[in-house]
């Protein structure tokens, strides 16, 4: 016999897709879009809220503003959608396996480049949007479209002089996968060589169980003074 809480699952997974999909929602509109009594909606929220699945946020203001205070829009945390990235990475991890057991590890290889193609396909674009960014600054531009939360710290100076930056992926949407497959981060890492046209070095991954993906990219001044000598 299930109990009470098991035979709410199926809506509470509900209320957390439709966040998931049309983004940070009132109860108002949950209860609408969902078919649901408000006071149904927000027993669900209570416990999303308590699992650390959802978290409540004010509205954004909109034009001007009415009288009283504007309701709670409820929205996905990263745990949040955590459990629906493990279904998609199970399935992923299983189709990877099948393609390596039946067309080889160069298959895998080549997914794995496919899949990293936007970084050389949107870097141009971004970059031209973005003239005052520096190039680690723009991947980090490219990377959080993609859902990789990335950002930039700029390397401690040697001797006053700058010496790079560090790409920090603080979330990863692969990263379960990766963790079996490594060519998926082989391939982001060749493909950010490429596009800035200098070795740079993968310092830790997410994959690996490391707290955030970090990208060592030199100073493009160290380059040059390299090939100099």
């Amino acid at each position: 016999m299930r109990t009470p809480d098991e035979g709410d699952q199926p809506t509470r997974q509900r209320v957390a897709r439709s966040i998931l999909v049309n983004g940070p929602s009132t109860a108002a509109a949950l209860a609408e879009r969902l078919q649901l009594t408000p006071a149904a909606v927000r027993r669900h929220l209570d416990q999303l809220l308590a699992e650390g699945a959802v978290d409540a946020r004010d509205p954004r203001p909109v034009g001007a503003r009415g009288r009283g205070r504007p309701a709670k829009e409820f929205a996905l945390t990263e745990r949040g959608r955590d459990s629906f990235d493990q279904q998609y990475d199970d399935l992923a991890t299983e189709a990877l396996r099948f393609l390596a057991e039946t067309a080889g590890p160069d298959a895998v290889k080549a997914f794995a480049e496919r899949r990293a193609s936007f970084i050389e396909a949107r870097f141009p674009e971004v970059q031209a949007g973005h003239p005052e960014a520096s190039p680690a600054q723009v991947l980090a531009m490219v990377f959080s479209d993609e859902g990789y939360a990335a950002t930039v710290r700029e390397l401690a100076p040697i001797n006053g002089h700058s010496v790079g930056e560090q790409l920090c992926q603080q979330h990863c949407p692969v990263s379960h996968v990766a963790h079996e497959f490594p060519q998926l981060c082989e391939a982001e890492t060749e493909a950010i060589s490429r596009v800035l046209g200098t070795h740079v070095q993968r310092l830790a991954t997410i994959a690996h169980g490391d707290g955030v993906c970090t990208t060592c990219i030199p100073d493009a001044g160290i380059n040059k003074k390299e090939q100099v000598s």
